[in-house]
């Protein structure tokens, strides 16, 4: 049942025997999680021996493959549903539904070309993994004007250098209740700015592989990520950034209506 935003949603009391053994697996996973993590944080710093370009796109096959490992190992699989094909060749501002930690991994399984994803600030302060954070993303601190503008820059960099994006139009997690919450404007003023088209995705069942309550909310099953059809741009102009941000929006939410996503 969807609930209206900022009211407060009720779950049921849990089986105390599943909830045990959920909790026995969260922390299976968690340690797969870090054994994985310190092999590729090595690969990962190798990869800067290659430059910023290369290393990069070279870093994100090195977490794409961390995805595969961990997800596999712990009883996960991705499922790619295709509502129209991705050209691997060209230029894309990816954008996708944000609700759970397992965005990002979903993300990386289900981008098949060089690309930067932009990601939140904080994450780089824990250990190890903030390191492969800092070094394999671009991150952004929206509490700061001039952070916000340093993100901007590295994102339209990376188009210059032929390089896919990705951002999270939400910003953060969508606790509403209801398919999507309000999007900021930044991908959709770059995507103006640079002609870049706009892909949307949808990401399915991640909510229920780990809600937003934290790690030890972990379950076993199916990733399904769903492409939509690009949304070009080269029509727009810069003062039509709130019509282009409503129209990817109403894509992405009869998408999400349609394969009844729910929270």
């Amino acid at each position: 049942m969807n609930t209206e935003e900022g009211e407060k949603k009720v779950y049921p009391p849990r089986n105390p025997v599943l909830r045990f053994l959920q909790i026995i697996y969260c922390i299976y996973a968690l340690l797969l999680f870090i054994v994985f993590m310190f092999m590729a944080v090595v690969l990962v710093l190798l990869c800067t021996l290659l430059g910023k370009v290369r290393g990069g796109n070279a870093m994100y096959k090195v977490c794409n493959g961390w995805a595969i490992v961990w997800c596999t190992c712990i009883g996960m699989w991705h499922k790619e549903i295709y509502e129209a094909p991705v050209d691997r060749e060209k230029q894309y501002i990816f954008v996708a539904n944000h609700i759970s930690y397992m965005d990002i991994p979903a993300a990386v399984l289900s981008i098949h070309q060089p690309v930067r994803i932009l990601g939140k600030q904080e994450m780089v302060k824990y250990p190890v993994f903030g390191l492969i954070y800092r070094l394999a993303a671009i991150s952004v601190d929206r509490t700061s004007a001039e952070g916000r503008a340093r993100s901007v820059r590295a994102l339209k960099a990376a188009l210059a250098q032929h390089i896919s994006i990705f951002i999270f139009p939400e910003g953060t997690f969508n606790e509403t209740g209801g398919p999507l919450k309000s999007f900021y404007d930044g991908a959709f003023r770059i995507a103006i700015e640079t002609g870049t088209p706009i892909k949307p995705m949808l990401f399915l069942d991640t909510h229920q592989r780990m809600h937003y309550r934290g790690f030890l909310e972990l379950t076993p099953g199916i990733i399904r990520t769903v492409y939509l059809p690009d949304v070009p741009v080269n029509n727009y102009k810069m003062d039509q950034v709130k019509e282009l941000k409503e129209k990817v929006y109403n894509i992405m939410e009869e998408g999400l209506r349609r394969y009844q996503q729910k929270y």
